[in-house]
């Protein structure tokens, strides 16, 4: 699975041979957690992306509603349970204070998926959890973990994404309600992967939804042929554009 790639929650679920019900997920993977977050219009939690440097701010969540909380963001985020365990916000909170602190050499390793739409979801690839704040949001006192990002490979450890090639929210959303969830060149609406019109390693933007399409898999591989492909929301003065994908 590569970064940008659409999937629906069954296979998330598949990916982490884990039914994922929360979106704080503590070292669900062998060596790593996993979050779910959101940054669309009335999202539970003030998640945040910032497409310049590519860095996430993670809010934590919020005490379960019970007979005696009817309004949970009322209160303070909880570090821990009643029982005096970890909650996920404490366990999060501890590994990113260890590694600030210099008990734990390495960041915790989390791997990110993004809400696109309702049952469908963007993989975001693997980020380091390297900050935490406790800070009011003008009611009680919320958690914000940071994480910059990385991508996770067996061979070669952990190398830095190209932060300016990450596609905002509010792109991927405009693209998935335009290509309406299919593969613009053969209507597929399987495997599908957020792509560049004109490559990101020519100058392609990924701030503009006129230079972001939906692709299958299969095309998206093909994408290094000459091809011709119409693109209606772009004005070219022709019915169809020559692009040579080199990337």
């Amino acid at each position: 699975m590569k970064p940008d790639d659409i999937i629906s929650y069954l296979e998330l679920i598949n990916e982490e041979k884990a039914h994922l019900q929360k979106g704080m997920n503590y070292r669900v993977g062998r060596n790593y957690s996993v979050f779910l977050m959101s940054v669309r219009k009335n999202a539970p939690y003030a998640d945040q992306i910032n497409h310049t440097t590519g860095a996430l701010i993670y809010e934590g969540h919020d005490h379960p509603k019970t007979k005696t909380i009817s309004d949970p963001k009322s209160i303070d985020q909880p570090m821990t349970t009643s029982s005096g365990s970890w909650t996920e916000n404490g366990k999060f909170f501890k590994a990113a204070t260890d590694y600030k602190t210099g008990l734990s050499t390495k960041p915790e390793l989390v791997k990110v998926y993004e809400k696109i739409a309702s049952g469908v979801w963007c993989y975001k690839g693997f980020f380091e959890l390297v900050d935490v704040e406790q800070e009011s949001d003008g009611r009680r006192r919320v958690f914000k973990f940071h994480l910059l990002p990385i991508a996770k490979t067996i061979l070669q450890g952990n190398i830095e994404l190209p932060c300016n090639r990450i596609i905002p929210t509010y792109v991927k959303v405009e693209v998935w309600k335009r290509d309406k969830g299919k593969c613009q060149i053969c209507n597929s609406n399987k495997n599908l992967h957020y792509d560049h019109v004109i490559p990101f390693s020519k100058g392609g933007s990924s701030l503009t939804s006129k230079n972001i399409r939906l692709l299958c898999a299969k095309h998206n591989l093909e994408k290094s042929n000459k091809i011709m492909i119409f693109l209606p929301w772009i004005s070219v003065g022709a019915s169809a554009l020559t692009l040579h994908r080199m990337n």
